[in-house]
């Protein structure tokens, strides 16, 4: 899914974005060029399979075909990682930021996306568990000695 992403931004800044979105946009040698790029960048097993392939148009919305079905695997596993995703598990808050930020990319590709609301109440939950379980260990303690 980041090689879509990279290469449409590499299409476009190259100015050939319309040869892979709009087929009459693009001229025969934005096409020419376009195919080329993609050709290049893709993996060997793929060319060969994609060899007589002379159009980028086409070929962008077959890999496209081919390949979108990896949201439905990418997609569960990112909600199943965010909605577990605790400060515990982690040595350091930069790791669990960088867990964090990683797994709101990959919704984010999946077209999933997480609010701010969301990731700052994350980000309150690694804060306030310490907290809540100091509190309940200190009341623990302050219960247990007025038992005795």
């Amino acid at each position: 899914m980041t090689w879509v992403l990279d290469a449409e931004i590499h299409l476009d800044a190259m100015g050939l974005g319309d040869a892979i979105k709009d087929k009459d946009k693009a001229s025969t040698q934005d096409y020419a060029k376009a195919l080329i790029f993609l050709r290049h960048h893709l993996d060997e097993g793929l060319k060969i399979e994609y060899l007589t392939v002379k159009d980028p148009f086409v070929l962008w919305n077959g890999l496209k075909e081919r390949y979108d079905n990896l949201k439905l695997v990418t997609l569960p596993q990112a909600r199943y990682d965010w909605a577990y995703l605790r400060l515990q598990d982690f040595k350091s808050i930069s790791e669990y930021n960088s867990a964090m930020f990683r797994i709101t990319s990959r919704l984010k590709l999946c077209g999933d996306n997480i609010s701010d609301y969301d990731m700052l109440e994350k980000r309150l939950q690694r804060f306030m568990l310490p907290i809540w379980s100091y509190n309940n260990s200190t009341e623990r303690k302050a219960s247990q000695s007025t038992l005795s």
